[in-house]
């Protein structure tokens, strides 16, 4: 059986509880032993860590230890996947830039608040992520991200949208939506859709990249298992902790 593990905390104005039981019962009806913890100290024990599938972050802001930083780093680099939402991974942990690395960007504005109208173009329709998934329209914080050029992009939104803010003074883009990465030998997955509970409930195809995102995000621990992959081509790197 797979395991998971999820941590939940920070801003409660993201509803990680309930964002973290919706994702709990999704791997759980997908076969997955799950543990939803309310404490970063879960992310202490580096030999528990690399006996999980995958780790989902859903804490948003907040102080974070560098050494459970490392912790992560060395878990995911070995395999293990991570996943996750809106604040509770891409806004988390503002000051760490190892976390900004290992996840592949950092929120920086959602211009119009909670308020805002606008579409989510499905990019890389042959990723099994997304396929078969249509644009669709989103209600919710519109987010601005600064992010790592070597993310797999999966869905996009245009900015500006009709917000009277200073950046509509740019010339348009096409801001990520939704994306992978790899660090080491693990899968990494974001999408910056969840700004509460009932988006996923109010946009069903926004729940699903999510519940896709996670199960490939978990797979990668077995992919590099049966291929023989090791960590020995990233310690040069590690030494830097």
């Amino acid at each position: 059986m797979k395991k998971a593990l999820i941590f939940q905390g920070g801003w409660d104005g993201h509803e990680p509880k309930l964002v973290s039981k919706r994702f709990a019962g999704i791997l759980e009806r997908e076969g997955f032993k799950t543990t939803i913890s309310d404490s970063l100290d879960c992310l202490a024990d580096l030999p528990a860590l690399m006996e999980l599938d995958l780790l989902v972050s859903c804490w948003t802001m907040g102080d974070i230890k560098n050494e459970y930083v490392i912790n992560v780093a060395k878990a995911v680099g070995a395999g293990v996947g991570i996943a996750g939402c809106h604040g509770g991974m891409c806004d988390s942990f503002r000051q760490n830039t190892e976390w900004q690395f290992i996840t592949g960007g950092q929120w920086v504005s959602h211009p119009g608040g909670d308020t805002v109208e606008y579409m989510v173009d499905i990019t890389a329709h042959s990723n099994p992520i997304v396929a078969g998934i249509a644009d669709f329209p989103v209600k919710s914080e519109h987010y601005y991200l600064h992010i790592d050029p070597a993310i797999e992009v999966l869905a996009t939104t245009r900015f500006p949208s009709n917000v009277p803010y200073y950046h509509i003074s740019n010339k348009p883009v096409d801001m990520p939506v939704a994306w992978t990465k790899s660090w080491g030998n693990g899968r990494v997955f974001y999408t910056s859709l969840g700004h509460v509970d009932s988006v996923f409930e109010k946009s069903p195809s926004a729940q699903e990249i999510m519940r896709r995102g996670m199960l490939w995000a978990a797979e990668g621990k077995a992919y590099a298992v049966n291929n023989g992959l090791t960590t020995a081509r990233f310690e040069n790197d590690a030494k830097m902790y």
